[in-house]
C-alpha cells in the first residue's frame, strides 16, 4: 500500500465499521469539497478553515487553542531519488529528496499529539527554509519571511492504526495533501492528518445531521 514501503503513514481508505459505522471513507480533491459538497458528511465552518484555508495549521491551532504548538520530529532524513510508495506529487520536488515525519504538540496537561505531518523536500534547498528541525514549517518560512502560494491537492477521511496509538484517538480521520509553491517552482509537498481530539477545540467536524449509511458515497473519488 502506497505509504508503507516508505516509512510514512497514510490513511487507509476503507468503509469504516464499529462506532463510526456509516461514515465512508473518501478522497477527493479541494473542489470536489468546496464546489460539490463531495464528502461524506458537511464540514462545518470551523474544520473548513483548517482543511481547506491556505492558512498556517500551526496558526490556527495557537489561535484557537491560546497555546504554543510542539513539534515532536519524528524523523528527517534524505531518501535520495527513491519515489516509489511516495504521493504522486512527490515527482514535482527535485530530488535528491528528504522525507521528514512530524507530530504537532498542544502541551496541555496529557501533550497529547493533534496533528501528523510528512512532508518531503528537495535535498538541495531544505537547510535554506528549515534551519531548526524543532520547529514548525509555518514558524520557519515566516522567520525567513518566504513568500508562498498553498495548492491543495486532496482531502482524505480514514483510518490509521499507527496515528490512532500516536493521537491516542480513534478515527476516522481527516487529512489533507498540498504543495507550498515559492518563485513558481514546488518547495515542498506536505501530507497532514487532523486528530479527531481537535473537536475539543473546534467543535464536531460534522454540519448538522449526517446522511444515513446508504447514501454516503464510500471508496476512493480519485488516486494521487
Amino acid at each position: 500500500m502506497e505509504g508503507q514501503a516508505a516509512g510514512w503513514h497514510r490513511l487507509q481508505l476503507q468503509a469504516v465499521d464499529g462506532g463510526d459505522a456509516g461514515i465512508a471513507s473518501s478522497r477527493g480533491t479541494e473542489e470536489q469539497a468546496v464546489f460539490r459538497q463531495a464528502t461524506p458528511y458537511p464540514l462545518s465552518p470551523t474544520w473548513k478553515v483548517i482543511l481547506l484555508s491556505d492558512g498556517s495549521v500551526t496558526r490556527h491551532l495557537q489561535l484557537m487553542t491560546n497555546q504554543r504548538v510542539e513539534v515532536e520530529c519524528l524523523e528527517q532524513r534524505n531518501i535520495g531519488h527513491e519515489r516509489e510508495g511516495l504521493p504522486a506529487a512527490a515527482a514535482l520536488i527535485e530530488g535528491p529528496l528528504v522525507q521528514r515525519q512530524v507530530l504537532l504538540h498542544i502541551p496541555d496537561p496529557h501533550s497529547k499529539a493533534y496533528v501528523y505531518a510528512s512532508s518531503w523536500w528537495s535535498a538541495a534547498t531544505i537547510d535554506e527554509y528549515l534551519r531548526d528541525r524543532s520547529q514548525p514549517i509555518w514558524v520557519s518560512l515566516s522567520q525567513g519571511r518566504t513568500e508562498l502560494y498553498r495548492e491543495i491537492l486532496q482531502l482524505e477521511l480514514g483510518h490509521c492504526p499507527y496515528l490512532e496509538g500516536c493521537f491516542q484517538a480513534e478515527g476516522p480521520f481527516w487529512g489533507r495533501q498540498y504543495l507550498f509553491w515559492h518563485g513558481g517552482k514546488p518547495l515542498t509537498l506536505i501530507y497532514e492528518v487532523f486528530s479527531t481530539s481537535l473537536e475539543e477545540f473546534l467543535g464536531s467536524p460534522h454540519l448538522g445531521p449526517g446522511p444515513a449509511a446508504s447514501q454516503l458515497p464510500s471508496g476512493p473519488a480519485a488516486d494521487s
